[in-house]
């Protein structure tokens, strides 16, 4: 229960005055209670605030830590070091010196492809083409069946190549998510799609090469032989490629072994 303040009532002078004392304390009491406040602390508080000075005291961020570890470098090793100087990065060889020093960059105990790399002038680009001497790459083929198909169905994909007699291409149709993708689906452009399969399969089993540009970038990439053919041979299935691909339409060429630096060929000498 609070305080109890008595007044005299029936004075009118009496309780006029006490009214009045009242009201000073009441201001007193208010008065002292906002001397001890804290500051900041009170609505009727004044406060001071120079004209350059910011109301707000602003509080610095964190800097972030400064990491001094760096990326791993890859470094070659001291094989590949070795015939990197053998190579002028700066220099356009002609295909006969480029297929004389390619024999000489190999330093893997495997017998390493021969690849040849190209920036072509669009995407698009494909063909096929026998090279006059054999790749030494192994190129599975097969023809579609009802057998092949049950192999397709259970994932089984163990050919390079298929082909498909068009009889055959409704019951396929199931598979193009899975053929598709892995360029295995057969196709009348690259004609793995004949009346005639075994003579296409034949044709293949020869060494014939199927190229194209990457899907999304004017880019060639071909295995075109290994370092255990001469130089001569090098020479010839590497102008071959380029002829079937059509010079005009080769804006940089680069060779080089599997495990090897590249070397650009002066597509003007061949």
């Amino acid at each position: 229960m609070g305080k109890v303040k008595p007044r005299i009532l029936g004075l009118e002078d009496v309780e006029k005055k006490q009214k009045q004392e009242q009201k000073q304390k009441a201001s007193e009491k208010k008065l002292n209670k906002q001397k001890k406040s804290p500051v900041g602390v009170g609505r009727d508080r004044p406060i001071s605030v120079e004209r350059d000075q910011p109301v707000f005291d602003t509080v610095p961020k964190k800097e972030k830590k400064q990491t001094t570890e760096k990326k791993a470098v890859r470094r070659r090793g001291e094989k590949y070091q070795k015939v990197k100087q053998m190579v002028d990065k700066n220099k356009l060889y002609s295909l006969k010196e480029a297929s004389a020093l390619i024999k000489k960059l190999k330093t893997a105990k495997f017998d390493e492809a021969v690849e040849l790399h190209l920036n072509v002038e669009k995407v698009g680009l494909r063909g096929e083409i026998n090279l006059p001497h054999a790749t030494g790459k192994i190129i599975h083929v097969a023809v579609v069946d009802d057998g092949l198909l049950a192999k397709i169905e259970a994932g089984k994909l163990d050919f390079d190549i298929l082909i498909s007699h068009p009889s055959f291409m409704p019951k396929l149709a199931k598979f193009a998510k899975i053929l598709g993708p892995k360029g295995l689906m057969p196709n009348p452009k690259n004609g793995t799609i004949s009346t005639t399969p075994d003579e296409v399969v034949k044709k293949f089993a020869k060494g014939m090469l199927r190229w194209k540009t990457e899907p999304k970038f004017p880019l060639i990439h071909q295995m075109i032989g290994r370092v255990s053919l001469n130089e001569k041979q090098i020479e010839e299935n590497v102008a071959a490629f380029l002829n079937a691909v059509g010079k005009p339409k080769i804006q940089k060429a680069v060779i080089k072994l599997t495990m090897s630096p590249g070397i650009k060929i002066d597509l003007e000498k061949i």
